[in-house]
């Protein structure tokens, strides 16, 4: 009703509005040093509003559902001070997506995996302060413009992350496992699985000299480096700016023939059929065997690249929309993993890295510090390293690939990535 309400009080003043509507339940269940910190549940609900009066965009939000006409009024009167229109809001469309009749888990049930994993990671190493969290998460949105645009859909997410702390003398070592489901529980068994290999793989320590080696990222790894400078050089907001190094490369072969990145949002958790300014989303390939074919957009930054808006409008919370995708995803290889690792004689795998790392986006490069990262010699894990950065650019490294992983993983639920392994990246070690 909400919705309806304030489309009824916009046509009432003879403006454009395009009307978004979220709502959310969420109950986290915390868990720090071996024992349960906090459960509780948030709901929260809220509207956004943006509307055109005398060709100026205005916008507003609230969370405040009482006084509809006062977020109407706010968004007309930021309009009077903001940016000349040069979009159109979207039209003609309509869907309702039906809500999942999947009954999320109850929270006393997830209090009690949190205890039993808690109690096999201490089995493993007593001396873990492990931390576990679990997400019990529902919502709710709704779109709809005056000219003719409805969207409905509904999304129940269980998520769930494993984590621990091992410290030994000034030595602090931190893993963590994640998971994330829709209309579905998340693998606990994988989750548990993940952390203790990685604290296996790190019993022992190693060194390496600085210098150019082969590096292998684990999917995470390669999406916290790889894929995300891939994921803001792709946008239409970012080729507009001119801080892309890809503007203007459209059609061009800029990486090797195994280089493929897409979108699908038909598959994963964030799967959904319309993006938040009611465009109905599509598959797209953005990079094909290494040819730039396509960048995504919203409406408005597809309007000043004079490109087509395909679905790739979205928001963070009541803001307004920005281009981003419903998920990345690159295109698998021929190699599985443990063959990978197998072909390196001296090298690197990154499975975690400190933040985003730093990049200069316009050369495509990245600069990264490990968090958790081991030493191969001769195809075997031979331990963990310390105070070590590895940097490189995504042209040179994609044209040293010696392959990707035969199989691919979800990060998130919201990237598909496989291991990827570059003949020839630079190591900076700092001895202590």
């Amino acid at each position: 009703m909400v919705v309806e309400q304030i489309l009824d009080l916009a046509k009432q003043k003879g403006i454009e509005a395009e009307v978004y509507y979220r709502s959310s339940r969420d109950t986290p269940i915390d868990f720090e040093n071996n024992r349960l910190k906090s459960l509780e549940t948030k709901a929260t609900q809220g509207v956004a509003l943006r509307v055109v009066v005398d060709g100026k965009l205005g916008f507003a939000s609230s969370t405040d559902l009482t006084r509809l006409e006062d977020v109407v009024d706010a968004a007309i009167a930021t309009a009077e001070i903001g940016d000349p229109v040069d979009f159109e809001f979207a039209k003609d469309f309509k869907e309702i997506v039906p809500e999942s009749d999947y009954e999320l888990p109850e929270t006393a049930k997830l209090v009690k995996i949190g205890e039993d994993l808690i109690e096999k990671v201490r089995d493993y190493n007593d001396e873990i302060l492990v931390s576990a969290g679990f997400h019990i998460r529902s919502g709710q949105t709704k779109l709809a413009t005056t000219s003719g645009v409805y969207g409905e859909r509904n999304s129940k997410v269980v998520s769930a992350s494993l984590g621990g702390n091992l410290v030994q003398g000034e030595d602090f070592l931190q893993a963590y496992g994640y998971d994330v489901a829709k209309n579905a529980e998340p693998d606990y068994d994988k989750i548990l699985a993940t952390l203790i290999e990685k604290y296996t793989n790190a019993e022992k320590t190693a060194k390496i000299s600085s210098g150019k080696y082969p590096v292998l990222f684990t999917p995470r790894a390669a999406l916290s480096t790889i894929g995300g400078l891939f994921d803001t050089i792709l946008s239409g907001q970012v080729v507009v700016q001119k801080a892309s190094p890809l503007a203007g490369k459209l059609g061009e072969k800029l990486f090797g023939d195994r280089l493929t990145i897409y979108e699908d949002p038909s598959i994963g958790v964030g799967a959904r059929s319309f993006d938040d300014e009611g465009t109905p989303t599509s598959k797209k390939t953005f990079i094909n065997k290494g040819i730039v074919e396509q960048f995504y957009w919203d409406r408005q930054w597809a309007a000043r690249g004079h490109a087509e808006a395909k679905g790739n409008g979205f928001r963070g919370g009541l803001s307004r929309p920005g281009p981003d995708m419903v998920n990345f995803c690159m295109g698998a290889g021929n190699t599985p993993l443990t063959e990978l690792i197998k072909g390196m004689k001296e090298g690197v795998i990154v499975d975690q890295v400190l933040g985003a790392g730093q990049s200069n986006q316009l050369a495509g490069e990245f600069s990264v510090n490990l968090d958790l990262g081991y030493k191969v010699e001769n195809g075997e894990i031979v331990g963990r390293l310390k105070n070590t950065m590895v940097a490189g650019s995504i042209f040179e490294a994609f044209d040293h690939l010696i392959d990707l992983s035969d199989s691919c993983e979800w990060v998130g639920g919201s990237a598909l990535m496989p291991s990827m392994l570059f003949g020839k990246l630079g190591v900076a070690s700092r001895e202590v």
